[in-house]
């Protein structure tokens, strides 16, 4: 298991006064400046050291995107404020609003925003704090990434050492680990919050050329880099801890996707089943399901997947593994596939923890004669992982599953 990083993303910030036990007023530092502007920001002023400290490395000035930058993207979100962050990993802006701490998010929402004061002297943020400031949600979120960062590389089982650094290509020696630094791509994460459908719809089809109202995925091939655009104006997404679970699912299939570069697909059971439950470790009670472009996925508002998960299994109509490996796309899946292919992975790391990281070393990085990574034969690969690292062929793997699933899964 590799070591874990000393320490998570830790913002350092001032001592600052909430009065009322409000975030503080949103006086501009600087009125020449636009309010995103680093100077402008009530918790660091854009103090490079306060940044460094941190684990930020800047709040904007960066390239973000399709040919863009932060001030190109400033000028065309122009209704916009977006308050751009950038850390070790991720490339991150932030364009919605203040949010409004309900007493249900209040635990774990304070819990998050003590860890961002670890500086300030004396005392954290004031129990009574009700709203989250713009800036604070971009910290936050900031800090809910590098987690997910650290939660990944438990996931796989690998340190980010062993990663090139994308500065030269692979020279065929040694084993294939992909292109670059961040889970083998080249380029960091990137990640965009909008406020509306329509902005977003307006900023996809404008810089990608793409037709959807709902979260978009995308692999932007010149840079390297993968690219997620999410709004709040779908699902219950205003809530932040359905965007929180939302942000998981979505960020986890992208860094599944990168692991050992994205060259290829991998099958849509293992991406969707461990985004299931990633996004569920948040909360049961939000959950995301992904659809094809232009298609509406099959979509449940069930909270506990445990009862119709043990339903199918006691009727013998639980989806198989070879019908699972046979999936196309997200256009293929029923609810029965997404319940079963949650609680496959559930099976796999709470009694097999060692396996999902063997697969996945197995299935990701497949390099043909010439050196080139196409995937060629995953599905026998795929096959072969099972019966060589489980000792089970698929049928033999349905039945254990379905056996642990009457013995652990609750019936109501």
């Amino acid at each position: 298991m590799r070591a874990r990083r000393a320490a998570r993303l830790a913002l350092v910030l001032p001592a600052l006064v909430l009065a009322a036990g409000q975030a503080p007023a949103q006086r501009l530092a600087d009125k020449t400046k636009p309010r995103n502007h680093p100077v402008n920001c009530p918790y660091t002023g854009g103090d490079p050291q306060l940044l460094a400290k941190a684990g930020i490395i800047s709040l904007g000035g960066f390239d973000f995107g399709t040919q863009a930058s932060t001030a190109d993207l400033d000028a065309y979100l122009a209704v916009n404020d977006v308050k751009w962050v950038e850390t070790e990993h991720f490339k991150i802006g932030m364009a919605l609003g203040p949010y409004k701490i309900t007493q249900k998010e209040k635990k774990k929402l304070l819990a998050e925003l003590e860890r961002l004061a670890v500086f300030w002297p004396e005392t954290v943020i004031p129990k009574k704090i009700r709203t989250l400031d713009p800036w604070l949600r971009a910290y936050l979120f900031a800090l809910r990434a590098e987690d997910l960062w650290d939660q990944i590389l438990e996931l796989l089982d690998v340190d980010e050492s062993a990663f090139p650094d994308g500065s030269a290509p692979w020279n065929t020696l040694g084993k294939y680990m992909g292109m670059g630094p961040y889970l083998g791509q080249k380029g960091k994460y990137e990640v965009l919050f909008l406020p509306s459908e329509a902005g977003s719809a307006a900023y996809l089809r404008h810089f990608f050329g793409l037709r959807t109202r709902r979260t978009q995925r995308w692999n932007i091939v010149d840079k390297d880099t993968l690219h997620l655009v999410i709004h709040t104006q779908q699902g219950q997404f205003r809530k932040d801890i359905a965007l929180h679970g939302h942000f998981v699912f979505n960020q986890t299939i992208q860094m599944l996707n990168a692991y050992k570069h994205y060259s290829y697909e991998i099958p849509t059971w293992i991406k969707e089943g461990i985004g299931h439950w990633m996004e569920r470790r948040v909360s049961p009670k939000y959950n995301s399901f992904d659809g094809s472009e232009g298609n509406v996925p099959r979509m449940t508002s069930k909270e506990n997947w445990e009862p119709p998960t043990r339903s199918l299994v006691a009727k013998r109509e639980a989806v198989t593994m070879a019908q699972l490996i046979n999936l196309k796309g997200f256009a293929d899946m029923e609810l029965d596939h997404h319940f079963t292919s949650w609680s496959m992975v559930d099976y796999l790391i709470r009694e097999h923890p060692e396996f999902l990281p063997q697969l996945l070393d197995r299935i990701k990085g497949m390099l043909d004669e010439q050196f080139i990574d196409d995937g060629s034969g995953l599905d026998d690969v795929h096959r072969a992982a099972f019966r060589e690292l489980l000792g089970m062929t698929y049928a033999q793997f349905d039945r254990a599953w379905g056996e642990w699933v009457l013995a652990n899964y609750s019936a109501q």
